[in-house]
């Protein structure tokens, strides 16, 4: 191993934390046990908060990220002398400070995609925009009450779907609604009238968008540019019957705004997979609304993702561990 890198560990095993494994699948998507005589994994299944990671990671040599799950920014790295190695899965992960890392000699080491489940936040977004317009889990809770045919729900055939992002799976999102018989708009800060013809979608600005939408969602990514890029009176503009889909990054949106036009019965519903802390408190707002439609964060996160995710984590693992790591961060990241 370069010696830019802090050194492996002498005369013990190397100690592996792999973070934010809520569901306790990790241990089932990989074959860990390659690892088994050169080091010792630790499974953490809880959401550690910011101020006490420095403590819960201070014994490990490497920790293992899922998406950006935790923020690991340059303070954290310099509270942990002992981190030897970071795998990151994903091909970027924008709350860990590469640059950091690197000055501190940690290896920072990156996974492919999200294999066969690179559409799968697409997916749920469909999976949210059917929920709402049918009303799907209120009539199934209604069904489990003994109750039959309790509201009356609207098709997609012949509305507008309105698309805030329109790169890979905005791109995705508008060949499913054209499937849906759906007109599709879309807009973004940078989005020209041929790229937009490309994706499938007709150029919008911003406000017809949002005026005309039966349906707006959010596909973009957040920078300064976009955040809260969905505020209060961009909300005021939306048609009180149409519904908002957020699977992007919770930022994107005013919460509070969008906590007061559900309330209000300003904006008929929303779909949500994203906020701005995950996990959700228990006691926030948005859970009490019943037009509000929440996921915990689903919209990678399938077996598809994860067996790509965890096998090639430990194939890094084994590289480090071998002296010669793989899949090292480019630096154009720092």
């Amino acid at each position: 191993m370069t010696q830019a890198y802090r050194p492996l560990p002498k005369g013990r095993p190397a100690r592996i934390a792999v973070l934010d494994d809520y569901m306790a699948v990790a241990p089932k998507l990989a074959d860990w046990q390659r690892l088994a005589v050169r080091a010792e994994v630790t499974f953490l299944t809880d959401a550690i908060p910011a101020e006490d990671l420095a403590q819960r990671l201070s014994g490990f040599d490497v920790i293992c990220l899922l998406r950006e799950r935790t923020a690991i920014p340059a303070e954290l790295l310099r509270a942990l002398p002992g981190l030897r190695a970071i795998i990151a899965t994903g091909r970027v992960n924008r709350t860990l400070d590469y640059a950091a890392a690197a000055d501190l000699g940690i290896a920072v080491m990156t996974t492919s995609g999200s294999g066969r489940g690179v559409f799968a936040t697409v997916e749920l977004a469909w999976g949210l925009i059917l929920s709402l317009m049918r009303h799907i889990p209120l009539e199934s809770a209604a069904m489990a009450q003994g109750q039959w045919q309790t509201r009356l729900g609207n098709a997609l055939y012949g509305r507008t779907l309105g698309l805030a992002g329109l790169g890979k799976l905005g791109s995705r999102m508008a060949g499913v609604g054209r499937a849906f018989g759906m007109e599709v708009l879309a807009w973004s800060p940078n989005l020209t009238p041929e790229r937009a013809a490309a994706g499938g979608a007709v150029l919008a600005d911003k406000e017809t968008l949002l005026r005309q939408s039966d349906v707006v969602s959010l596909h973009l990514v957040l920078g300064p540019t976009t955040r809260g890029v969905i505020d209060r009176h961009a909300l005021s503009l939306m048609r009180p019957d149409a519904l908002l889909i957020n699977t992007a990054r919770g930022p994107l949106v005013d919460e509070p705004a969008l906590v007061e036009a559900l309330r209000t019965g300003r904006l008929r519903g929303a779909g949500i997979d994203v906020y701005d802390t995950e996990p959700l408190p228990a006691a926030h707002p948005l859970r009490q609304l019943p037009n509000a439609l929440l996921t915990p964060h689903l919209g990678y996160s399938v077996a598809e993702t994860f067996e790509t995710f965890y096998r090639e984590t430990v194939e890094n693992l084994e590289s480090w561990l071998d002296g010669a790591p793989i899949r090292l961060a480019e630096h154009d990241q720092r």
